[in-house]
């Protein structure tokens, strides 16, 4: 498929007596097309979810919506799911006792729906988001946010048309260690931020996303064993049904970034939130190749990128899937370090924050060195480590959901919302196609786009 093929179907809804709006940018762009407002929640109605991708992840994120709702006074259920794989979508069904569909767009028609999780693969987001906001429905969208810089705009400029909660599916953003980090930042315990270090790293025999296939199941398959193989594509380029794509999709550029778009959106949504504000990149780079797992792979193995920020500070992430040795996420400053995750891994627990302030050892023959902080009299931190304990009573998908749920009800913006979201989707995007072009490149923040020279001022 063309790019322009591509842009149109982003654009235009498709399958004919289904009355969806166009998923544009604004509504000028999807044709003038009045959208749906929705209910209009009371603080004691029960939400109604639809979940649109049954596989692994969305079955997880079904049930912690499910548990949610039935350990919080039956704030939400699971009313409506939604697969092309005809397997998954019955014994979701028949777990929830809901509504199964394998068109998403039937089961954004229900009008009783408040809310859909979105838990495709990464090319279906955006479409799909779009198309349900446009319908009235709020959304919690797995990461990444969206496939394309241009879905970035689209997914930004239909929250405010619509206003709908719209929450990014990354957990990790409502666990307390960034939040007490971003305070500690604006509190001023480590002054000018200069850097900011993260990483994502595990290990596989199998190779990673290299998931079980059941070879019975396709678009020629009955009963169960039926796959909608030409709707899975969706926007990407068409081609033969092929297994691997399928049930692998993390290992193609078509409908996911690899590593960026799996594991680097954890690292830099909770990085966005700790720092003064939600940031675009200026100029990224990525480099890292397929260094172990040599199948039908392409996107690499190991990946690392580099970011500079237009307010004057980097960004360094480090990830490979054949080594699981991390490196301590932290944010460094001209006067401190702080430390959220020491061990390194940004989706587990801490208990504490680590403040280090940077210091200055004064020396005089004879006498003991003495130290004083790199802030000068106006640094009030002292010059000792300072730790800050973190609040782990609700864990953080818990967290996530109920950050989402309670958004419903009082209309704010989430935690992960698509400000934030768009920013975090920005530097990935880039360094997908640093990676992808070998060169470096740089965001055109007027046109929202990645261009590869500077934009002029």
């Amino acid at each position: 498929m063309s790019e322009s093929n591509r842009r149109d179907f982003i654009r235009t809804a498709t399958g004919a007596g289904l009355a969806l709006s166009a998923a544009g940018s604004a509504l000028a762009a999807r044709g003038g097309k009045a959208v749906q407002s929705g209910r209009v929640l009371g603080a004691n109605d029960r939400i109604n979810v639809g979940v649109i991708g049954v596989g692994g992840r969305g079955s997880y994120v079904a049930h912690e919506f499910q548990t949610y709702g039935d350990k919080n006074n039956n704030a939400c259920q699971i009313t409506a799911v939604c697969d092309v794989y005809e397997k998954r979508k019955r014994l979701a069904a028949e777990h929830f006792k809901a509504k199964g569909y394998l068109d998403y767009r039937e089961l954004l028609n229900q009008p009783d729906l408040d809310a859909v999780i979105v838990a495709t693969p990464d090319h279906w987001h955006a479409k799909i988001a779009l198309d349900a906001m446009d319908r009235g429905k709020d959304v919690y969208c797995e990461k990444p946010m969206c496939h394309t810089n241009e879905e970035i705009k689209q997914l930004v400029n239909t929250v405010k048309e619509t206003k709908r909660v719209f929450q990014v599916g990354s957990q990790t953003t409502s666990a307390d260690q960034w939040w007490k980090a971003k305070k500690a930042i604006a509190d001023g315990m480590i002054g000018k931020m200069i850097m900011s270090q993260g990483s994502y790293h595990r290990n596989s025999n199998e190779g990673e996303w290299n998931w079980p296939i059941e070879a019975s199941a396709g678009p020629d398959g009955k009963g169960d064993d039926f796959i909608d193989w030409k709707m899975w594509l969706g926007p990407a380029p068409k081609r033969s049904y092929d297994a691997d794509r399928f049930f692998r999709f993390r290992k193609y550029w078509d409908y996911s970034g690899g590593i960026a778009t799996d594991l680097f959106y954890h690292v830099v949504a909770p990085l966005n939130i700790c720092w003064p504000e939600a940031q675009f990149p200026h100029k990224v780079s990525a480099g890292g190749g397929i260094y172990v797992f040599k199948d039908e792979r392409e996107v690499p193995d190991t990946f690392h990128l580099i970011a500079d920020y237009p307010a004057g500070h980097s960004l360094v992430l480090s990830s490979s899937m054949a080594n699981s040795h991390h490196i301590p996420g932290l944010i460094r400053g001209h006067e401190g370090t702080i430390i959220m995750v020491d061990h390194g891994q940004f989706e587990r627990p801490t208990e504490f924050i680590s403040v280090i302030p940077e210091v200055q050892r004064h020396f005089v023959k004879g006498e003991k060195p003495t130290v004083t902080a790199m802030g000068g009299e106006k640094y009030k931190f002292g010059t000792e480590p300072i730790k800050i304990p973190v609040d782990n009573s609700v864990d953080m998908m818990t967290a996530h959901i109920d950050n989402f749920i309670k958004c419903m009800h009082t209309r704010e913006k989430p935690h992960l919302d698509v400000e934030t979201g768009a920013r975090a989707q920005s530097v990935i995007n880039l360094a997908v196609a640093s990676y992808r072009e070998g060169k470096v490149k740089f965001w055109d923040d007027k046109n929202w786009k990645a261009s590869d020279k500077p934009a002029k001022a």
